[in-house]
């Protein structure tokens, strides 16, 4: 990575002491990826007492500690990631939520989980705005705006904006199979479900005018992972969308979790992030960057059928979620979750120098667990894959994960070199 256009991790003193080996915050270029925050008192080290309204609000005031430490304000998110151990806990974080926006909201994701680390009922993570970036003297730092939108052909909330952009990325909030003219789940099972969720992602994109293809990144989420052949069978059905992506074979990044629960007892819910080429500074229409998005996979990492391994855009790259799968057999390998800590760190590590890049560029990692009290001996293998602690990151845990793996790992990267208008 060159070091005009760093990452650039931080730990204000404000907010909590991280209690694994990651930073509180990482920017790259135009967005800070904030790590997933837990309800821990900065001045004790430990999980606040009471119930999960004193939790969120702890949760909310270290997401603003490290917001305002970076010398950001709260209005600069553009997405949370709500985890919650009871779904029947998510009005009350919603609640808790509200009062710390006023007049925007940004998108989100709520899910219910198995567990979250430390106990903890509630934890979150935010994607945050950096309009200055990260390279020096740039000449459109400062320049840039943030946009909402918002269609009637897809569910509204007043706890979310559909979809929110700045500079090259928009982000939508996760669908659920809501239909939009009623208000209320569709009919039928996790087929007509995923169905109904993918149309309001595609709702969405069209009400920015932006196709399917533009989605870089895609997680789902389902209540039981024996559903996820059906939600595959209709997944299929959206991607490729266009003939230029399917004349390329072109799938987005993509990771898939087993919920514990999912808001209205949906079975599947969706989340994607979306290229926006022509970016969001003040310019005239016509003048579009025109930004390309390039895909690539490996034979040193498993491959999927239905994504590709990773997804560049402008300044990021979205890497698809790997377990610990040896590439050479496609099984998972033997040894606990130890040895399939070491796997699923290896393919992430295989795939990003496979793009001439290096384990130093990765900005944020998710890890998911079948088993939170595994924590200790992951973090023992992820500190040799990441001896600085500099991506933010996420661990939650949850019932299962696909093919029977006790981890997964999912990551985001910078880069600098960015994605240049095709030619």
């Amino acid at each position: 990575m060159s070091a005009y256009n760093a990452v650039l991790a931080r730990n204000p003193r404000q907010a909590p002491t991280p209690i694994g080996p990651y930073s509180q915050s990482v920017a790259f270029s135009h967005y800070n990826n904030i790590s997933a925050q837990l309800p821990i008192d900065p001045a004790t080290g430990k999980i606040v007492s009471g119930g999960v309204t004193e939790q969120a609000k702890q949760v909310l005031a270290n997401i603003r500690a490290v917001v305002e430490g970076i010398d950001h304000v709260m209005d600069d998110v553009v997405r949370l990631s709500v985890f919650v151990t009871d779904i029947a806990d998510a009005d009350v974080v919603d609640s808790v939520i509200a009062a710390s926006f006023f007049g925007y909201v940004p998108t989100r994701t709520t899910v219910a989980v198995a567990a979250l680390p430390l106990g903890a009922a509630v934890q979150i993570d935010a994607l945050l705005t950096h309009g200055e970036g990260t390279i020096p003297n740039a000449p459109q730092a400062g320049d840039l705006v943030k946009t909402v939108n918002n269609t009637d052909d897809a569910p509204q909330s007043p706890d979310s904006s559909q979809i929110v952009a700045f500079s090259h990325y928009s982000n939508i909030t996760a669908q659920l199979p809501i239909d939009p003219a009623t208000g209320r789940l569709v009919a039928g099972g996790v087929a007509e479900q995923t169905a109904q969720a993918l149309a309001n992602v595609w709702a969405i994109l069209l009400g920015i005018d932006v196709p399917l293809d533009d989605i870089v990144r895609v997680t789902i989420f389902v209540t039981d992972l024996r559903d996820i052949d059906a939600v595959d069978a209709v997944y299929s059905t959206f991607f490729p969308d266009t003939a230029i992506a399917r004349a390329v074979g072109y799938l987005p990044a993509r990771t898939v979790v087993e919920a514990s629960a999912l808001p209205l007892g949906a079975r599947v819910q969706i989340e994607a992030v979306v290229s926006h080429g022509d970016g969001t500074p003040p310019q005239a229409v016509e003048d579009r960057h025109g930004i390309v998005i390039r895909a690539n996979n490996t034979d040193k990492a498993p491959r999927s059928p239905l994504s590709t391994q990773t997804v560049a855009f402008s300044h990021y790259n979205h890497i698809s979620a790997q377990q610990g799968v040896n590439a050479a057999t496609g099984t998972l390998v033997s040894g606990g979750v130890t040895a399939q800590a070491r796997q699923s760190l290896a393919n992430i590590k295989a795939i990003v120098e496979s793009i001439g890049h290096s384990l130093d560029d990765v900005v944020k990692v998710n890890l998911f667990l079948t088993d939170i009290a595994d924590i200790a001996a992951v973090d023992e293998v992820y500190s040799t894959f990441f001896p600085g602690g500099v991506p933010a990151r996420r661990t939650v845990g949850v019932s299962a994960l696909p093919g029977g793996a006790l981890i997964q790992v999912d990551a985001v990267v910078a880069n600098a070199e960015g994605t240049p208008p095709a030619r």
